[in-house]
């Protein structure tokens, strides 16, 4: 099933104000003007963090700016954004609300956040939830909404704890029934999942986008609900050792990454994988192994487990920016956006500026993103996955929010 995933981060600080030698003189003042299509932001988004030189932080600058600009293009006469012109959607407004926010130029004063934030908040439904009744994906839909409040601050504290309570209404708990009406139990796979449905087959995207709300509404990783669903992504790694006695493991390459979700076939619990498998077993992929590496990180797992150095491991041995790591040949670039998001999320969290490959090749991963996204990105201002519309990244809205959400994360500390 497609998912209207959504993830945002945006930006901070100056090349002046990062230290950075010999850039001092030559960094034009935080007001100066970026090119931008017009009605764009003016001025600078900045960086914090010391890992970016001049020539990428112009490049990432231009870049966001260019890509705000398409995306205030786009937005509605009501205040939200949408897949097709003049039909707002819930998880577009908010993506583009947060990364508007993550910008010096905006706050939720500025007419277009102002706008978008009422927008948003009519898709608000009694439960506390952010959704379109009856169109399904309301996890994905109320956790992108959680990060957009997060951002617009205490005005909207209210709606965002509220949010928060809807969110941790569903995962899957001990005594909660399937959809077949089916009592889960502690030991059952799907305990501490999240799902597209009403506790139906949860999956580490839906878990995933679950976790990072929580995590940016400030719960903590040793909250009980971090912890169900930590126990949750840990079955879903590709890594046998040290499993004895596990609900559920794996059964595949053995290699530390992840694959994409616990599903049932003639009564069985049986993985799966959006790589599908080769002579090894199931594939771990890009996109699904950058999520739980993060995942891990935000409920507390310490650096050295070996579930996380497998992790890691697995992205030092996969690591590529021109395609989804591991994914077969034909269908490489599926998800490409989703993955340099959620590539930009996990790195950041992980707090590693340069990361060596198994080959021994030093990455800055913060340039190379920067140098591939402003490479793509088109006149004007936009991005779009022109070789694969699976999972909507066709859609150039969709995709430039992730660019620009992957984009903010790079000036990040």
């Amino acid at each position: 099933m497609g998912a209207k995933k959504a993830v945002v981060i945006l930006l901070a600080c100056a090349t002046c104000w990062a230290g950075m030698s010999g850039c001092r003189e030559k960094e034009p003042p935080a007001t100066a003007t970026a090119t931008a299509p017009a009605g764009g932001p003016t001025s600078r988004p900045a960086a914090r963090t010391q890992a970016i030189d001049h020539e990428h932080l112009v490049k990432v600058q231009t870049a966001i700016n260019n890509g705000l600009g398409f995306l205030l293009s786009k937005q509605n006469a009501d205040g939200g954004w949408g897949f097709q012109p003049g039909a707002s959607h819930p998880a577009l407004t908010a993506m583009a609300v947060k990364a508007l926010l993550r910008h010096p130029q905006y706050t939720p004063a500025s007419q277009p956040v102002s706008k978008g934030l009422a927008r948003l908040m009519k898709f608000r439904q009694g439960d506390g939830g952010f959704y379109v009744p009856g169109q399904g994906n309301r996890n994905y839909i109320t956790s992108v909404a959680v990060m957009a409040l997060v951002e617009a601050g205490p005005e909207y504290g209210q709606p965002l704890a509220d949010a928060v309570k809807f969110l941790r209404g569903l995962q899957i708990v001990p005594g909660s029934k399937s959809p077949k009406g089916e009592e889960i139990g502690e030991k059952h796979p799907w305990t501490g999942g999240v799902s597209y449905g009403e506790h139906g087959r949860p999956d580490l995207s839906n878990e995933g986008m679950w976790m990072e709300a929580l995590h940016e509404a400030g719960v903590p990783g040793d909250d009980p609900a971090m912890q169900r669903a930590l126990a949750f992504v840990k079955r879903l790694q590709n890594r046998t050792e040290g499993t004895e006695g596990q609900v559920f493991v794996i059964r595949g390459a053995d290699d530390g990454g992840f694959g994409y979700a616990i599903g049932r076939k003639d009564g069985e619990f049986v993985a799966e994988s959006m790589a599908g498998s080769d002579d090894r077993g199931l594939r771990s992929y890009g996109s699904m192994t950058y999520t739980g590496f993060k995942s891990m990180l935000y409920a507390n797992v310490d650096r050295k487990d070996p579930r996380v150095r497998a992790a890691f491991d697995w992205i030092r041995e996969y690591w590529r920016l021109d395609a989804n790591p591991n994914m077969p040949q034909l269908r490489s670039r599926q998800g490409l956006f989703y993955y340099y998001h959620v590539f930009a999320k996990a790195l950041r969290a992980w707090g590693q500026d340069v990361i060596p490959d198994k080959r021994g090749v030093k990455h800055n991963w913060r340039q190379e993103l920067i140098a591939v996204l402003a490479d793509i990105q088109a006149g004007d201002g936009s991005w779009v996955n022109a070789d694969e519309e699976r999972w909507f990244e066709g859609n150039p809205v969709l995709a430039t929010c992730y660019a620009v959400l992957a984009l903010e994360e790079t000036l990040r500390p």
